[in-house]
């Protein structure tokens, strides 16, 4: 599924989550599409997200806005996965323990203390699918490597970065420029493959 017979003129990037469309928008810089987001389509409705992957919601998500819009639809669906905890919070994430991700990390430090851990292993994992006319025309998967922070720290990014410590940076993610993020970003990968799809049409 990698093909393309001629580059979309538009690509509606399925996302409402002002984070992942920046970071999105600047790694699809310089493709010669238009990019436009679901501020323009304020009426439809988000899909609810059952896939028990990060692939399987992000082919649902697609495919639900690009019907919906008339319009080819790229999503992402992404999140965090920490070893001791059995890879949760995983591909409930964004709703792990509600929507402030100030009571999430709490959550994660009580937890690790509660197996008498400071941190662990941990990597984010974003899955990237691209619909039209009812059909997946293209997937990809990025996977970053790293372990919970001994503490938060950092301002930039969003969601988990502040808690997500990169060892070949010695700093979480959320504490280093978007540029640098995406460069080893698990959304940054799944994005640039992506960007190679749309170039090669």
């Amino acid at each position: 599924m990698t093909n393309v017979t001629a580059p979309p003129k538009t690509v509606l990037i399925a996302s409402t989550n002002p984070g992942k469309i920046r970071e999105i928008t600047a790694i699809l810089e310089g493709v010669p599409v238009s990019l436009v987001t679901l501020a323009s389509f304020r009426d439809v409705e988000e899909p609810e997200e059952t896939g028990e992957t990060f692939s399987a919601n992000a082919r649902l998500k697609a495919l639900h806005y690009s019907a919906a819009t008339g319009l080819p639809s790229v999503a992402d669906d992404s999140g965090l996965e920490i070893e001791a905890l059995d890879n949760e919070p995983g591909v409930q994430s964004a709703r792990w323990h509600g929507s402030d991700y100030a009571v999430k990390f709490k959550v994660i430090y009580e937890l690790l203390r509660e197996k008498g851990l400071e941190t662990s292993p941990a990597r984010f994992v974003a899955a990237v699918a691209f619909a039209d006319s009812g059909k997946i025309l293209f997937e990809s998967r990025g996977v970053v490597a790293g372990e919970i922070a001994r503490t938060p720290a950092g301002t930039h990014g969003f969601g988990y970065d502040p808690v997500f410590y990169y060892p070949p940076y010695g700093r979480t993610l959320a504490e280093v420029d978007g540029d640098e993020k995406a460069r080893v970003s698990h959304r940054g990968a799944a994005f640039r493959a992506f960007k190679d799809y749309l170039l090669r049409g």
